[in-house]
């Protein structure tokens, strides 16, 4: 396997190859990238680059920053782990330098073996010394079962594991950095804060002045940040690792993904995600009961969901009491043939009751067309959506006055800050328990730049840039989304132009494996019989 690096516009592309990588084990991590090195003195802006390298059969590694990619002197260290008496058990202390994650498991025997991501874990060097580590955390956005237990694992593992004495919490989110004292973090302060919902740091919306915090970094001797939010947030953390490094500075710079709705791209979900689906539950039950006790009931349950109906879906395919889910991924209509109000009056009057499931995002243009409500954004830059569960109420008793024959009784609950500010169940508090110690490995390791999550099963390292180019959404061309329809026996109120359309969006070409404009484009016989790219391959 080959090195390259690509640098992205405004530069131009320049791939530069490098010799073949024999006993990869002994190499430096910064072995996989010919990135350009300045000096820390010089602090020249460092070019935005992507580490990949490429591979026989269209293998593609989605690399991560590394410290030594610009502190090429960096001294590296025995990992501690390895004279650890709770370790002492594990066959294999330290993951393995040439393993890797598959993005895409499922592939056709003709297929490109496709990009692959560097897999999260302990390294044998470690490049930071226990008693030198200064580690900062934040948290950043809305509120998610899970973040407490996120911090104590930081903050434990990092003193059970490491010996690192020094951790701080800032406070209030990224203004935290330069607005707001820090808090000492020990593992005895952090104790039982995995019981509590919300999250004992505060949090905030937007306030990033990235050389603010950087300069807060530097003062404070800071040398590991660990940022814990959604995909705005981590678009904040690739910042301030750009700047960081510009600097020249020895700071890793690592990335927790967090968000509710389960709409960040390419990890497999997102801590919190299970603990909603479950107390949405409860709304949904108790909706049910309302409903089932009436005459011509109607529930009507609104729950989270901005751009994606992860919690939606998920919560109608468990309950299986839900007679219909709106999701922002499918569109809907309300009047006429097929329409979202005949399919109700056509149920209750099989049925005598329903519940409604929908999205907080679903329906928006509707609700927009029918108010004349003109877009304005919140502090993050995401959109302020309106109501939905409101208004599709009022149109349900709008629709049916106008039959006095037919009364209904309608009941609406939102249990969206409920669900927020719950403590996260058992299956979540061990997964936030894997990210913690999948990320202080990372930046233990050197590694800096990234955020750690499973895909397809195995923790990896993923570059900044992967995860904040795209939301994650339902596939409504999926077989998950027909699980959801036949559950319910809802129309699917598309046209056959939107599912056409879906399907082309979800679409991923096979070639260029790496998207982008500067891609990489691999065949077999670029390839020699070392599995090494050829010479002018690129």
């Amino acid at each position: 396997m080959e090195t390259v690096t690509v640098v992205v516009a405004p530069a131009p592309v320049a791939v530069n190859q490098q010799p073949p990588q024999h006993k990869l084990a002994e190499l430096k991590p910064s072995s996989f990238a010919g990135v350009a090195k300045s000096s820390p003195a010089t602090k020249a802006k460092p070019a935005k680059t992507k580490k990949l390298a490429g591979g026989c059969g269209g293998y593609v590694l989605e690399d991560v920053p590394h410290l030594t990619d610009y502190l090429p002197e960096l001294k590296s260290y025995p990992n501690p782990l390895q004279d650890h008496p709770a370790y002492s058990v594990v066959k294999q202390y330290f993951v393995n330098p040439d393993d890797t994650v598959a993005k895409k498991i499922v592939v056709h025997k003709s297929g490109a073996r496709g990009t692959h991501f560097r897999r999260a874990g302990p390294r044998q060097r470690v490049y930071f010394q226990p008693d030198e580590v200064t580690a900062a955390i934040v948290t950043c956005g809305g509120l998610c079962p899970g973040l407490n237990t996120v911090i104590r694992e930081l903050v434990c593992g990092l003193h059970d594991m490491y010996g690192v004495a020094t951790v701080y919490g800032i406070e209030g989110g990224y203004k935290g950095f330069y607005a707001r004292n820090t808090v000492e973090l020990t593992p005895r302060s952090v104790n039982d804060i995995h019981k509590r919902g919300g999250t004992v740091l505060g949090t905030s919306r937007g306030g990033q002045d990235t050389a603010k915090i950087v300069d807060s970094i530097q003062d404070r001797g800071v040398n590991q940040v660990y940022i814990i939010g959604g995909d705005g947030t981590q678009k904040g953390a690739a910042s301030i690792h750009e700047e960081v490094q510009r600097r020249g500075l020895k700071c890793a710079v690592v990335g927790v993904p967090k968000t509710i709705d389960n709409d960040i791209a390419v990890i497999d979900k997102s801590f919190g995600f299970d603990t909603a689906v479950e107390e949405a539950q409860r709304a949904i039950n108790a909706a049910h009961v309302e409903a089932e006790s009436a005459e011509n009931g109607v529930g009507v349950v609104k729950l989270m969901g901005r751009n994606s109906g992860f919690i939606a879906m998920y919560a109608t395919l468990a309950s299986r009491d839900v007679d219909c889910c709106l999701i922002p991924e499918s569109p809907f209509y309300l009047d006429g043939r097929g329409g979202l109000l005949e399919f109700v009056e056509k149920r209750l009057r099989d049925n005598g009751h329903m519940v409604i499931v929908v999205a907080e995002g679903a329906g928006q243009d509707l609700i927009a067309k029918s108010m004349n409500f003109a877009d304005t954004h919140d502090a993050s830059g995401n959109k302020v959506l309106l109501d939905v569960g409101l208004w599709l109420s009022h149109k349900i008793k709008e629709h049916f006055k106008k039959k006095p024959s037919f009364p209904i009784t309608l009941k609406y609950i939102d249990p969206t800050y409920m669900i927020r500010a719950v403590p996260s169940n058992a299956s979540d508090n061990v997964y936030c328990t894997l990210l913690a110690h999948s990320a202080l490995h990372g930046a233990m390791a050197g590694y800096t730049g990234f955020t750690v999550a499973p895909v397809n099963g195995r923790h990896a390292y993923i570059p900044f840039y992967r995860i904040t180019e795209k939301q994650n959404k339902v596939v409504i061309t999926d077989r998950m989304w027909a699980r959801v329809l036949c559950s319910t026996n809802q129309p699917c109120f598309l046209t056959h132009q939107d599912v056409e359309g879906a399907g082309l969006d979800e679409e991923e070409p096979q070639m260029p494996l790496v998207e982008g404009e500067n891609a990489l484009v691999r065949n077999p016989s670029m390839c020699n019989g070392n599995g090494h790219l050829c010479s002018g391959a690129a």
